[in-house]
């Protein structure tokens, strides 16, 4: 039975996960995500980076505006215009940087005309010795595919497709340094004067609600958050973009920094052609940190287009005060 015809289940899960902050001394990341899609067609634009101080999102940057913007009040209370102006120049590097990698990755698959994905992630960790930690990783079609070793300056396949592009960029000794550089002395001291930003915000206990819809056709689908049964506004949550499964359903998150013992004041609706009335979900915490809310039967009303192959999961938040952003993590440089 295809799509058109077979019946889809929405699952809806509410997470809670608090972020243990404030116990000086502690560790600390900068880690930027980045991702993009040759073909419009996966949902994705050529470029998009994400930027994330611990586990707070702090700025968002796409191919099309071009444009860094804000996704942390702390960022733009603090910030100077020299600062600011540094970051989104630096993102602007990255979206450069991203691109010429993504052509190179293709032609070295012999790819050109099917939609392929390339995500990123890199970024450092200041421990709590001060001593740092640098890292590099490039995810192809959603596998892992190569990863920066900083100890030897060269690069690891994850896979045999990836070895010219591994040899190829390797031939480049000023890449090497530049990106040791990175990690090594730019990343830690942009860091540092971020957590200055953020002094009293990211230092304070956290708690974290995300709603998560899974399984479901048609696309089209509406997740949000209310405080009080009254819509929070839009600019407070964090959303992800609603992503093809690769087996004709979707799935899609809406995750929201609320104040820990006000969690049950807030509740989660979800709407869907498919459902005769809106799905809502509470926080309840007798259930510890995971509840299942619902399982509805979605008759498709439309016809879905099917992507083939896996597309990357766009970004998990860190459980707790420590966790691992995105789903391809290669196994650590030797």
């Amino acid at each position: 039975m295809g799509p058109r015809g077979r019946p889809a289940l929405l699952f809806l899960i509410l997470l809670r996960t608090v972020a243990t902050q404030g116990r000086p001394p502690r560790s600390h990341s900068l880690r930027y995500l980045f991702m993009g899609a040759s073909e419009p067609d996966l949902g994705l634009p050529l470029f998009e980076a994400l930027g994330y101080v611990d586990d707070q999102l702090f700025v968002a940057y796409n191919h099309e505006s071009r444009r860094a913007e804000s996704r942390a009040q702390w960022v733009l209370g603090g910030a100077t215009n020299q600062l600011w102006l540094q970051l989104s120049q630096s993102l602007k590097g990255w979206d450069h940087m991203f691109i010429v990698d993504f052509w190179t990755i293709m032609d070295n698959h012999n790819h050109s005309k099917e939609s392929h994905t390339l995500q990123v992630i890199l970024g450092c960790e200041v421990q709590e010795d001060n001593s740092t930690r640098g890292f590099w990783k490039y995810g192809y079609d959603g596998q892992d595919h190569l990863e920066f070793c900083l100890e030897t300056l060269d690069w690891r396949a994850a896979e045999s497709k990836a070895m010219t592009t591994k040899l190829e960029w390797e031939v480049n000794k000023i890449r090497a340094k530049k990106n040791k550089a990175y990690l090594e002395r730019d990343c830690p001291e942009q860091l540092q004067w971020l957590l200055e930003l953020g002094r009293g915000v990211l230092d304070r206990q956290v708690t974290f609600l995300r709603c998560q819809a899974l399984n479901f056709y048609p696309q089209n689908i509406t997740v949000r958050w209310l405080k009080d049964r009254q819509p929070v506004d839009a600019k407070d949550a964090e959303s992800e973009d609603v992503l093809p499964n690769g087996d004709g359903t979707y799935q899609t998150w809406v995750a929201l920094a609320v104040t820990p013992g006000e969690e049950q004041r807030y509740t989660c609706q979800v709407e869907h052609p498919g459902l005769d009335q809106p799905l809502t979900a509470t926080w309840e915490p007798s259930l510890s940190n995971t509840l299942a809310i619902g399982v509805i039967s979605v008759i498709a009303v439309c016809v879905i287009i099917f992507f083939t192959g896996i597309l990357f999961r766009i970004l998990r938040r860190r459980q707790a005060s420590r966790g691992a952003t995105g789903d391809y993590v290669l196994a650590e440089c030797e």
